[in-house]
């Protein structure tokens, strides 16, 4: 790949998100980014961390809540100062993604981001890693490229990114024109779209000059726009937490989707590479089981401390963060996530439900296990 080139690629880390659907593991003080639920040692903002070293080298910000201070630097001891932004609250995607390119754009305006959550499971990364680049070279021509994912499955959880033509870019020979992004469908147009091979899994995963990124944002979203180049002057000169704490709670609060990928998709700037590497967004219990293979002895997928589970005749997923001993008997597909303070018991297939449970709690102001 030309030097040059991926010399201006800049790595973006949104950390946010509580992940209701895996409560009560992931919680507001512990959200899913920073567990471990691929039983490899590795929290997953370290391995979204260590998938962009090759790319971007130490050129990696990450965006994530106050709160989350210690915690993400426990993880990612590389960062700086300059490199992490914190968020007095929580705004969506388009704020967070768009105050990291807008402190970018400040400290140079040629740089091209790549924006890819910090809770998603990827593999092989090689193959990840090829479709960034091929994202950077699209992005060169001036378009704010997306990675989409190749649909396994009629999928009704996520949205959908519809392809166009082909484009001639030179070291992307994946690369495709976007029509349109489409959201979460029916099961039957779920179906549609797998039968029709044009469409693609929405991941979130966004690779653009910033400038651009930033020239779409303020046509769409003036305000939010112009609250952030705010606080990216403030934060340039060293006073950005003061700007921080005055603007961040008067922003408005939408998506990316919303404030930027829909309306450049509609002026014709939005380009997509196919992602034909395995990815998962570990969006529910369900997912634990997907990753982590069953154990030979038990046929439960455990994560934790597994000297304490037990199984007779049983199968499912059990996460374990307290000594108490597990034993299934004769139940199928069951969930159990055992914490301090508080038991889960579901099934794989009722495991996006547990967001229920969440409002629930929350809306009775039972916040201290949230």
């Amino acid at each position: 790949m030309n030097a040059e080139l991926l010399a201006r690629f800049h790595g973006v880390i949104p950390a946010g998100g509580v992940g209701t659907r895996l409560w009560p593991l992931s919680r507001a003080a512990a959200p899913k980014f920073l567990h471990d639920l691929t039983g490899s040692g590795s929290t997953l903002i370290r391995a979204t961390y260590e998938r962009l070293i090759p790319l971007a080298g130490d050129n990696i910000t990450v965006v994530t809540g106050q709160a989350h201070r210690a915690a993400v630097l426990a993880q990612l001891p590389e960062l700086t100062d300059i490199d992490l932004i914190l968020e007095p609250s929580p705004k969506d995607s388009a704020a967070a993604i768009g105050l990291a390119a807008a402190i970018l754009y400040r400290r140079n305006p040629e740089i091209i981001m790549g924006s890819f959550a910090a809770d998603q499971v990827i593999r092989p990364e090689s193959v990840f890693q090829d479709a960034v680049r091929e994202a950077i070279h699209t992005a060169a021509t001036g378009k704010i490229v997306t990675i989409g994912i190749r649909p396994t499955l009629p999928s009704t959880g996520f949205g959908y990114i519809r392809a166009g033509e082909r484009l001639s870019v030179s070291g992307a020979p994946t690369a495709r024109d976007v029509i349109e992004f489409v959201e979460k469908p029916d099961e039957d147009t779920a179906r549609g779209y797998l039968a029709d091979g044009g469409y693609l899994w929405n991941a979130g995963m966004f690779v653009a000059p910033v400038s651009l990124m930033l020239e779409h944002l303020e046509r769409s979203e003036p305000e939010l726009h112009a609250g952030l180049m705010e606080i990216a002057e403030a934060w340039e000169s060293g006073n950005g937490e003061e700007a921080m704490e005055r603007i961040w709670p008067t922003l408005p609060k939408t998506a990316i989707d919303y404030a930027v990928a829909e309306p450049a998709a509609a002026a014709g700037d939005v380009a997509v590479i196919p992602g034909v590497f395995d990815w998962d967004d570990v969006g529910d219990f369900a997912a634990i089981g997907r990753l982590n293979p069953a154990s030979e002895e038990t046929g439960v997928t455990v994560i934790g401390d597994s000297k304490s589970v037990y199984a007779d005749q049983a199968s499912g997923v059990v996460v374990t963060d307290s000594k108490r001993v597990i034993a299934l008997v004769g139940i199928h597909d069951v969930v159990v996530v055992d914490t301090p303070d508080a038991l889960l018991v579901t099934t794989k297939e009722h495991a996006q439900s547990v967001k229920n449970t969440v409002e629930k709690l929350k809306s009775e102001g039972i916040m201290d296990v949230l």
